[in-house]
């Protein structure tokens, strides 16, 4: 190594000594310092930290540019806000609020951190998997509008996150074998939250990566422990250390100099080569070579990312030591341990730092400082000049006839936009896990083609007996991928985040069946509160769908529509209150005030004629408006009894229900809700407990009408029970609330309790 060299190794290891003392100091102050009231622990992981400090510093300050994105593993936070702070993307003020309330976030967060984040991570496993994702959304806006610049997408991750499922079902998708932009970097640290793995796992993780075409690289030991390896006696080291189990080399990290020269040699025939090598070494450079792994070593790490094959994905399995350069380094326990004040003025007298006045940057005209601004230059991105998607019309102008349902409907809008909204369709982009065909998309895939980053033959393209044309080219509008409801949700989170990373909106629809919204409502939320806006579609939904059991019947998915935060949560029950819906949804998409969607569909069949769409124009646009707001009046009776609030599919039984109450006297109107999560922040916002408007409730629920009221939905009551307290009135909620069973619509809604018969009974014990 020449004398340049030298000189550029020794600064970037003096900015990695500033960044390591810097994050740590971060938690310190959060926890030790910063005053506490409420006595509460306030957290952090300074040991996780100090494990990735070398592997960022060297992205950081030697190989990143400005159009590379890099999701942070959780509990690196306080690594990514040190770096900023040198960079001068970061206020100094902000480094002693981490965890507190307006400041430094626990974990990276995009939307909510004041200094620049790529990716929103927290949810272990999600975030590690985003830059996928990312990838596959920038390919897209790629292929279909501008250019938006190159660059690689990282993972930082942890070893054990490569224990979350989200990870293989991400790894394993067709598609992700061409992302040669994707690099994972694996802190192979050896330690999960509550002890060190006991086995050693690298070579199979290595190998599953490998089959699933990925270039993989391992760090395993730094240059001075491969100089080590060269000398007599080297051999017999490594054989020991490869062999030796996770928990053994933690224990060697905690022994004192003698005690280290007892254990390390070990027993056998390899004990006495051993002994003699490490003989001839003295205590410090003992001490540093057992910790000299790859992942602390910048030639190691510096070569491992110059070596990155950008035709496939890469990972990079770095071995290193959790808390690397701290008292707790090691330690079985550490991961949420923090150094006492006593050990925080040692770092500091060794980092050459000050306890008391934490956050000096290096001096003007040094090296470093230099370095630090040579990378902020490098890294600086030009902001996206946002674009704003082309306006969605609010209403078609079809009024639909005859029988059809709610699902259907979602494939005949999709069609519709294409004739009378092009430009806004041009912008749509819908997802689904291998289901497309079976939630009535088929028209709309044959209409404008398949996603995929290069042109394919479609083998069936001449077959007439083939309907649905799968047709994969970069100017496709709709994305298959496999059997995995995480990855949908994966992707339109970063497809709903386009029109901020790119000035790109797009306006992703995701379709799901409704029972596995559950599996995928996490990383959908996720998405969610990193920015990203998306419509998600559950169907068919409830136990509708009746022969199909129990299995498929979903129950809790109305109420955690309405318990989403960033989302507004709609079950229409007819073809036009369906459009209506999607485009009000669509409208709120690739904006900064915007908002995500679900909708909750069904593929029952129902006689269109219910709805009694109002012919006059203002009359129908005053519907219009109040089916977006959340219910509307569909029967309205002279001198009511009892009101009926149904929704989605039961809108059938509940008409039927009036029809046969009126035959005997009892007068009722129906309210069709078709968003119990808008009528709610209505009534919060009448009570004074949330901002919006309340007018929907005056016009659908007026106090002049507040009569007892019979509640009914597929899915769980208590998702409409709240309506009883807009009028306080007395009210019986009718749901699903048990698993179900297989029959006809007519067997299931009976076993329920949800049928006419039952809706009937309840209305009479009301108002009798």
């Amino acid at each position: 190594m020449d004398s340049p060299q030298r000189d550029a190794l020794k600064t970037l290891q003096a900015v990695e000594s500033r960044v390591l003392w810097l994050s740590t100091a971060i938690i310190d102050q959060a926890n030790r310092v910063r005053p506490n009231p409420d006595g509460l622990k306030v957290g952090g992981h300074q040991a996780s930290s100090a494990s990735m400090v070398s592997i960022m510093t060297a992205l950081w300050f030697h190989h990143l540019g400005a159009g590379d994105r890099i999701s942070v593993k959780p509990h690196a936070s306080p690594v990514l806000h040190a770096i900023n702070y040198l960079l001068g993307e970061l206020d100094e003020s902000y480094l002693s609020s981490l965890r507190a309330f307006g400041g430094l976030q626990s974990y990276p967060s995009r939307s909510k951190d004041p200094d620049p984040v790529d990716y929103s991570t927290g949810s272990v496993g999600i975030g590690a998997t985003a830059p996928i994702w990312g990838a596959i959304a920038r390919r897209y806006v790629d292929g279909r509008f501008d250019r938006v610049g190159q660059g690689r997408q990282f993972s930082l991750l942890g070893d054990a996150e490569l224990d979350e499922g989200a990870i293989w079902e991400a790894v394993q998708d067709p598609m992700v074998a061409d992302l040669g932009e994707i690099v994972w970097i694996v802190d192979l640290n050896r330690q999960s939250l509550d002890r060190v793995v006991p086995g050693i796992a690298a070579d199979r993780l290595q190998g599953m990566f490998g089959a699933a075409g990925w270039q993989v690289l391992t760090l395993k030991y730094g240059r001075l422990l491969n100089e080590l390896f060269a000398r007599p006696g080297g051999d017999a080291l490594r054989v020991r250390l490869d062999s030796m189990g996770n928990p053994e080399y933690q224990r060697l990290l905690r022994c004192a100099p003698a005690e280290l020269r007892d254990r390390l040699p070990g027993g056998g025939s390899t004990r006495e080569p051993i002994a003699s090598l490490i003989a001839e070494l003295d205590d410090s450079t003992l001490y540093a070579a057992l910790r000299n792994l790859g992942g602390h070593d910048f030639g190691a790490l510096l070569d491992a990312y110059a070596s990155i094959d950008d035709t496939r994905p890469t990972i990079i399995f770095a071995y290193t030591v959790k808390g690397h350069g701290l008292a707790s380094e090691g330690h079985p326990q550490n991961h949420s341990s923090l150094l006492t004040e006593g050990q925080m003025r040692e770092l500091a007298a060794r980092m050459g730092t000050d306890v008391d006045a934490p956050w000096g940057r290096f001096p003007d005209g040094s090296a470093e400082a230099a370095l630090c601004a040579r990378a902020a230059e490098r890294l600086r991105r030009t902001p996206a000049a946002g674009q704003q998607a082309a306006a969605v019309p609010t209403d078609i102008g079809r009024t639909p006839s005859g029988t059809g349902s709610t699902q259907q409907a979602l494939g005949r809008a999709l069609l519709d936009l294409t004739r009378q909204a092009p430009e806004a369709a041009a912008r749509i982009v819908t997802v689904s896990p291998d289901v497309s065909s079976s939630t009535n998309l088929g028209g709309w895939i044959n209409k404008v083609g398949i996603w995929s980053a290069s042109e394919r033959v479609d083998w069936f393209a001449d077959d007439a007996e083939t309907i649905l044309h799968w047709r994969e080219r970069p100017t496709g509008q709709h994305v298959e991928l496999g059997i995995a409801e995480t990855n949908l949700v994966g992707l339109l989170g970063e497809l709903g985040t386009t029109w901020s990373r790119w000035g790109q909106p797009l306006l992703p629809i995701g379709v799901v069946y409704d029972p596995f919204v559950n599996r995928a409502l996490e990383p959908w939320s996720f998405g969610i509160y990193a920015g990203g806006q998306s419509i998600l579609v559950g169907t068919p939904s409830g136990v509708t769908l009746a022969p199909e059991g129990g299995a498929h019947q979903s129950i809790t998915t109305p109420s955690l529509g309405i318990e989403q935060p960033g989302c507004t949560s709609y079950e229409p029950a007819f073809v036009l209150d369906t459009e209506w819906c999607l485009l009000a949804a669509l409208n709120r998409l690739g904006r900064p005030d915007g908002e995500s969607a679900y909708l909750r569909l069904s593929t029952r069949p129902v006689d269109q004629t219910l709805a009694a769409v109002p012919a006059d124009p203002v009359a129908r646009e005053r519907r219009r408006r109040q089916v977006v707001a959340g219910a509307y009046a569909l029967r309205r009776h002279e001198t009511p009894k009892v009101t009926i609030a149904a929704m989605g599919a039961l809108i059938p039984e509940a008409v039927a229900a009036a029809d046969r109450l009126a035959a005997l006297g009892i007068g009722a109107d129906v309210v069709c809700v078709t968003s119990p999560d808008l009528l709610f922040r209505a009534l919060q916002a009448r009570r004074g407990l949330a901002e919006g408007s309340h007018w929907i409730l005056d016009q659908v629920f007026p106090a002049d009408r507040g009569t007892p009221l019979v509640t009914v939905l597929d899915g769980h009551p208590h998702t409409l029970a709240f309506l009883a307290t807009i009028n306080n009135v007395p009210a019986t909620t009718l749901g699903v609330t048990k698993f179900g069973q297989s029959g006809t619509i007519q067997d299931v809604y009976r076993y329920h309790g949800i049928d006419t018969d039952s809706i009937v009974g309840a209305a009479l014990d009301l108002t009798d």
